[in-house]
């Protein structure tokens, strides 16, 4: 896969060539963490913030009001045993998951219309509407959740023995695709500890100035 790379993340293929310390950028994403390099369809990603102290967020997330419902505020548990997650979280499980750690997923549930403005490196796309439990065509789900999520199939039984630590995020907390998708997993079992909602998602990821890739056109 390849990847067009926007400008917030313009320059970090130059720099993560490069050993960076703290002291090597103006705007680190905390004091002793320049950057975090992940793997992106097959390539590394370095994810930084925007250099340029003068940048301003993306318009796409600009707005204040959207139209509730469906745009309304998420609380911030969305269910009993279901962690909420920051950046600095959603960053250590994407460095888990890209050093080779198989019992983590992280997921972008926005459909492929928002993802083409831009996604967090290291997530995988899996459109909320095609793993909205009980209105998705079932057979569609049972492939995600079997060939995805780890979710084993014995006797029209799911085992979640071996399912994954699934984190999953949208377009921040108005936003309820991820939370939809969560509510589902939860109905059929999925264990809540064993799912992370970033729900602060792309606003807050924009917002910070964080990386963002793109699918090559």
């Amino acid at each position: 896969m390849k990847l067009r790379i926007p400008f917030a993340a313009s320059a970090l293929f130059a720099l993560s060539a490069l050993p960076m310390t703290a002291g090597a950028l103006d705007v680190n994403i905390t004091a002793q963490l320049p950057s975090v390099e992940v793997m992106h369809g097959g390539q590394k990603v370095a994810i930084m913030r925007n250099q340029n102290q003068a940048n301003t967020i993306n318009p796409d997330f600009a707005k204040t009001s959207r139209q509730c419902p469906p745009f309304c505020i998420q609380p911030g548990e969305l269910a009993p045993g279901v962690q909420t997650i920051g950046e600095l979280e959603i960053l250590d499980y994407l460095k888990r998951m890209s050093d080779g750690d198989k019992r983590i997923l992280v997921v972008d549930s926005r459909t492929p219309d928002w993802v083409a403005k831009g996604t967090i490196p290291g997530s995988v796309n899996i459109p909320w509407d095609q793993l909205n439990i009980g209105h998705s065509d079932p057979i569609t789900v049972q492939d995600i959740l079997e060939k995805q999520f780890g979710v084993k199939n014995q006797d029209g039984f799911y085992l979640f023995d071996q399912a994954k630590t699934v984190v999953m995020f949208c377009n921040g907390p108005w936003c309820g695709q991820s939370p939809t998708n969560i509510r589902g997993l939860l109905k059929i079992g999925y264990p809540a500890d064993k799912i992370k909602w970033y729900r602060g998602g792309m606003q807050d990821w924009e917002s910070l100035g964080l990386t963002t890739v793109k699918p090559a056109k």
